[in-house]
């Protein structure tokens, strides 16, 4: 068993098969099938089953997926530990991040760490909830994850560094009849047509709280990607509860913004392994420390 032979089965894993694979890592089809067949005879058990044309994970494969994304991971950091004595100057940041997270504090955290280290590449993955952050962390698929969610999270294995928390605001379509001020309360939601997040958020916790409680709100649509709502709103479509993350863009673009009270917060924390991280890995882990206590 090599390195190379992990690749090309992380590589049939990823691409859910083995023509995507290959054409993908730039590999004959038949030579990355003798590669895998060659794995699994090392190894002594079959790691995909032939269903048709596609293949499906055994058991055996489901378990060495993770080890399997460690030990690249692994020989990625005693690559990138070589170069570490010349500043970070050449290497590779992979993260994950929930939507809202994903614009602020990222923009702001992944232009210092540039600024700092021009020679790393970052590469961002997205994830829709906290729980799917933390799988691609724990998984290796990600090295340092961003997430949000309602309270400071706690898991094990991992470690959560808190980094801010962000107040939900009502972005509303421009000329939007609400009452003047930069604040609304819950009674001002009434007979408004909200447009929300799929559930498993705190914006549509909160939405949904409203529905419940507060006559006339209206739920008008369920988007399950966030860069869409904004657009909506701009275009009268309806109005939206989102992190204060959004605020800059949304005025911006000409969306009136007020915070809502009783204020509700998104919490936003980083997530990593705490140990075999990546000089890239741990830079950006020390600046968000940093970042945090600034």
């Amino acid at each position: 068993m090599d390195a190379r032979q992990l690749g090309y089965f992380l590589a049939v894993v990823d691409h859910g098969g083995f023509g995507k694979a290959a054409e993908q890592i730039h590999i004959a089809q038949p030579s990355l099938s003798q590669a895998i067949a060659n794995l699994e005879r090392s190894l002594g058990v079959e790691l995909f089953h032939r269903v048709g044309r596609g293949v499906v994970l055994s058991d055996a494969g489901r378990r060495l997926v993770e080890p399997a994304r460690q030990v690249l991971r692994d020989l990625e950091t005693a690559r990138d530990a070589a170069l570490s004595v010349r500043e970070l100057e050449r290497g590779r940041l992979d993260m994950v991040s929930m939507p809202s997270p994903g614009i602020e504090p990222l923009t702001a955290m992944m232009t210092r760490f540039v600024e700092r280290y021009p020679g790393i590449v970052v590469n961002v993955e997205g994830a829709f909830t906290a729980d799917e952050v933390v799988a691609h962390v724990r998984t290796g698929a990600s090295e340092v994850g961003l997430l949000g969610s309602a309270e400071d999270l706690r898991t094990a294995e991992l470690r959560m560094v808190p980094i801010e928390s962000q107040p939900l605001v009502l972005i509303s379509p421009p000329g939007a009849d609400l009452p003047p001020g930069g604040t609304v309360g819950r009674e001002d939601f009434r007979g408004l047509r909200l447009i929300a997040s799929q559930r498993g958020s705190i914006m549509r916790r909160f939405v949904d709280d409203l529905l419940a409680d507060v006559d006339g709100v209206r739920l008008a649509a369920e988007i399950a990607h966030r860069t869409s709502i904004l657009p909506l709103v701009l275009a009268g479509f309806g109005h939206a509860v989102m992190p204060a993350s959004w605020t800059p863009l949304a005025e911006r673009t000409g969306a009136a913004v007020r915070r809502i009270e009783p204020a509700w917060h998104l919490h936003v924390s980083l997530v990593c392994r705490p140990e075999g991280l990546s000089p890239a890995a741990r830079a950006f882990v020390a600046m968000a420390e940093d970042w945090r206590d600034r």
